[in-house]
């Protein structure tokens, strides 16, 4: 017996330390934890700011995904920095394992905390009011009061104004009734969390299998839907760049018009592309402006910009013809003040640059050359030359807005640095026989971008029904009430309870006076509780 006791002790004791011994927790309820700690709200909405934390990041440093141009020239000016942003992956923030893993865990946290909650919801939606409880007197908001009206009278007046409210009521077999409101608060709350993930699906659809990229279009050229066409493109991780929409177009005209008058002058009145796009073969016609795409299949394609092109011919020492054609100028105010570089790196015996301003209508003001109104009424090209040996070329791409003087020395006239200015039709003959340059003309260009959003329309109705269900969350109040009648020697006393389920609202109180003048009682008559806690 002794023994016995002993033994039981001693397992006991073993027992009882054991979860704290070298054993722990079994892998089962190890997972378990870590399960309940993801899928709680305070993880969730710990991983939301941890997600808009992590975008920071993208707008800041240039991603290779939308300029490697930018990529490169930020790596080369800061080689301290590049070291530590490349193996962190700053130049692909979206696509980085980091972010992706937060996006993940996001995703995870949402799902496993909205489907336990959306099953106990269903069950609370099938599930009868609360019985009456046997002491109304201790809900927050009460009534009673005697009335020499029948039982079954009361209970008529009751129902009918229940069900004026829209409450889900229940006749007990003695004549009590329970009945409760705003269910549906929770249905608006799980609508919004539900549609978020929706919203994450879409956002994350549209970023791996979405693209954007814009090209810059000359009056009377062309655009194919290639990756090699465009000044800037972005696309996500899916997108099968070499295998792009098969179309074309071309950009037959563009037409600009400014207001004149002395009020709003030089405002923008209207913007218009024609183009011809080609699609399997076959050639339409278009009107494109801008907030009205064109549709491809399932690319956009939209009217962003639009700018002049200095249309010019450069000869070089030799007399050769070392660039001929529309040069880009990029506008930099309302009066489409534009900079732009010409490059001719053929020339011989040394390359050729230029670099300056197009003036839709040219003038000189305190400030320099500058654009008087943004239509070319006087249009005029102020530029500066360099020269240089001829460079070796490495296949880097080079931005064709930029000048890279490295190399370069800009042509002196005299004593001064080589200024002049050009208008349609004349030639600048460059010093020491450097070569010549002649203005020919301009001609508009506009800036297009060509877009797929596949989860965009998913993205939209998401955020639309999310809203919904957070207003429907937000303007239902969630309470109950109560009527019990109890026959007494001066009548029949009616006690009417309250709750509302929502502690920061006090609408109960106004549901149980609403419900005693409904049923034919009189506050003097009877008494009101508030609790006032």
């Amino acid at each position: 017996m002794g023994d016995s006791v002993k033994d039981a002790k001693v397992t006991g004791s073993k027992t009882a330390t054991s979860p704290r011994g070298g054993g722990g927790l079994g892998l089962r309820a190890s997972l378990r934890w870590v399960w309940g700690q993801l899928t709680s709200m305070r993880t969730a909405l710990i991983l939301l700011f941890l997600l808009a934390l992590a975008a920071i990041p993208g707008s800041m440093v240039p991603q290779s995904a939308s300029s490697a141009i930018q990529v490169s020239d930020f790596a080369a000016n800061h080689p301290t920095l590049d070291r530590i942003y490349r193996p962190l992956g700053m130049y692909h923030v979206y696509t980085s394992v980091w972010f992706s893993a937060i996006y993940l865990l996001l995703f995870i946290s949402l799902i496993g905390c909205i489907i336990p909650r959306i099953t106990s919801h269903v069950k609370s939606l099938r599930r009868q009011p609360p019985r009456v409880p046997a002491r109304l007197d201790r809900l927050a908001a009460y009534a009673s009061t005697i009335t020499s009206d029948s039982a079954e009278e009361v209970g008529e007046r009751a129902q009918r104004w229940l069900k004026s409210r829209r409450f889900r009521f229940i006749v007990d077999d003695d004549g009590s009734i329970r009945a409760e409101a705003g269910r549906h608060r929770e249905t608006g709350n799980l609508i919004f969390h539900v549609f978020l993930v929706f919203l994450l699906i879409g956002v994350g659809w549209n970023t791996l299998w979405g693209f954007k990229g814009t090209s810059v279009v000359v009056a009377g050229q062309g655009f194919s839907n290639n990756i090699t066409q465009y000044d800037d493109f972005k696309a996500g991780a899916m997108v099968d760049t070499d295998n792009l929409a098969p179309f074309s177009l071309k950009l037959r005209s563009f037409t600009a018009s400014f207001e004149t008058g002395t009020v709003q002058r030089g405002a923008a009145r209207s913007f218009d592309a024609t183009v011809d796009f080609t699609v399997d073969g076959k050639t339409q016609t278009r009107d494109l402006q801008v907030n009205h795409p064109l549709w491809i299949g399932s690319t956009k394609v939209h009217l962003l910009g639009h700018g002049y092109a200095a249309d010019v011919s450069v000869r070089d020492g030799n007399g050769k013809v070392a660039y001929s054609g529309p040069v880009v100028f990029l506008p930099q105010d309302g009066n489409f003040t534009s900079v732009g570089v010409i490059k001719a790196p053929d020339a011989r015996p040394s390359r050729l640059a230029f670099q300056g301003f197009f003036l839709p209508t040219g003038a000189i003001t305190a400030g320099g050359p500058t654009s008087l109104f943004p239509d070319a009424l006087n249009p005029q090209l102020y530029l500066t030359a360099w020269y240089g040996k001829p460079a070796v070329e490495t296949g880097v791409p080079s931005n064709i807005y930029t000048l890279d003087t490295t190399g370069m020395t800009q042509l002196i006239s005299g004593k001064d640095k080589t200024r002049f200015v050009l208008s349609p039709g004349q030639e600048y003959t460059l010093p020491e026989g450097k070569g010549t340059i002649q203005f020919n003309g301009w001609q508009r260009w506009a800036k297009i971008q060509v877009s797929q959003t596949p989860g965009l329309p998913l993205a939209f109705l998401s955020v639309l029904l999310a809203v919904a269900g957070l207003c429907l969350s937000l303007f239902s109040r969630s309470r109950r009430v109560w009527v019990r009648t109890i026959p007494d020697d001066d009548g029949l006393k009616v006690e009417i309870g309250g709750l509302d389920r929502n502690s920061s609202r006090s609408g109960a109180v106004d549901d149980v006076n609403s419900l005693l003048a409904a049923i034919g009682g009189s506050r003097m008559s009877g008494d009101i509780k508030e609790d006032q806690s």
